[in-house]
C-alpha cells in the first residue's frame, strides 16, 4: 500500500518539477485615522526536486489585486470653448488596486498565450470579468483608466523589482497607497521558463478598516440617515466655530 502511494506521488510531481514557496511579511492590514500608505515584503524560494534546466529563461512575476468596482471610463473633449463628457465605456469589475511586480520585462517574461490564460499584465487583469459596453475604441479607454490609475498609485507596473538570488531566493516590496479600499487583496505569485508559466502561488492580504475609520464607514453604509445628520451637524459646528473665532480676533 505504501509503495502504491509513494508510486502515486511519483507520478504526481514529475522529476525536475518546481514548486514555489513562499510568504509575506503581514497578510493584514488596518487603516485608521493616521494611516499613509504600507509596505508589504513577499519573498520565498523555488523548491527543486532535480537542478534548474541552464537552457531556459527563468522569470518570478507578481501580482496584487484589490477588491473589484465597476468604473465608468469617460472622454472629455473641448467643444464650443468648454470640456465636456462625450463617449463612455462601462468597465465590469475593475481591480481597484493592481501591482505586478517582475524579475524582468514582461514582454519576455511572459508569451501572450499565457498571459491571456492567467490574466497578469494590467490590460488583461481588468478585462477579466468583460467590459459592459463595447466599441473599436475600447482600447484608448483602457488605456486610459490605466493611466490615471498609475499616477494616482493605485496601479504600478514594475518589471526588474523582483530580487532573484542563486535562481531559488526572490523578494519584491509592494506600495500600497493611502486609499486601499477594504476587501481582500488577492496576491499570485507566478514561476515561469521561456514564457510559460511552470508553476503559480495564491494567498491574500487582508484590508480593514479600525476605530474611528471604522465607525464612520459603519455608520455612513448601515445608518445614511443618521451620518447625513451628523455630518450637516458638524459643518454647522465648523462653521460656527470658525466665525466665532474671527469675532474675537476683530474685537
Amino acid at each position: 500500500m505504501i509503495r502504491a502511494l509513494a508510486f502515486l506521488c511519483a507520478l504526481a510531481l514529475p522529476a525536475g518539477a518546481e514548486e514555489i514557496v513562499a510568504d509575506m511579511s503581514q497578510d493584514r492590514i488596518a487603516i485608521s485615522t493616521d494611516f499613509d500608505g504600507s509596505e508589504i515584503l513577499i519573498f520565498g524560494a523555488i523548491k527543486r526536486e532535480e537542478p534548474q534546466p541552464d537552457a531556459s529563461q527563468m522569470a518570478i512575476l507578481v501580482t496584487v489585486a484589490g477588491p473589484r468596482e465597476d468604473v465608468t471610463v469617460r472622454r472629455k473633449e473641448r467643444r464650443f470653448g468648454i470640456w465636456v463628457n462625450t463617449d463612455a465605456v462601462d468597465v465590469s469589475g475593475a481591480p481597484s488596486f493592481y501591482a505586478v511586480a517582475s524579475t524582468i520585462p514582461l514582454s519576455r517574461a511572459l508569451t501572450p498565450e499565457e498571459d491571456e490564460r492567467w490574466r497578469i499584465t494590467a490590460p488583461r487583469a481588468i478585462l477579466a470579468p468583460g467590459m459592459a459596453t463595447m466599441s473599436r475604441d475600447d482600447p484608448a479607454f483602457l488605456d486610459a483608466l490605466i493611466r490615471v490609475r498609475t499616477d494616482s498609485r493605485n496601479y504600478a507596473i514594475a518589471d526588474d523589482s523582483v530580487t532573484l538570488r542563486d535562481a531559488t531566493l526572490f523578494s519584491t516590496e509592494i506600495d500600497l497607497p493611502s486609499d486601499l479600499t477594504e476587501g481582500n487583496y488577492d496576491t499570485r505569485i507566478f514561476l515561469t521558463r521561456d514564457g510559460m508559466v511552470v508553476d503559480s502561488y495564491a494567498t491574500s492580504i487582508f484590508v480593514q478598516k479600525v476605530g474611528l475609520e471604522r465607525w464612520i464607514y459603519t455608520l455612513a453604509h448601515e445608518q445614511p440617515l443618521i451620518y447625513s445628520f451628523l455630518s450637516l451637524f458638524i459643518a454647522i459646528s465648523a462653521g460656527w466655530g470658525a466665525s466665532a473665532v474671527f469675532r474675537y480676533i476683530r474685537s
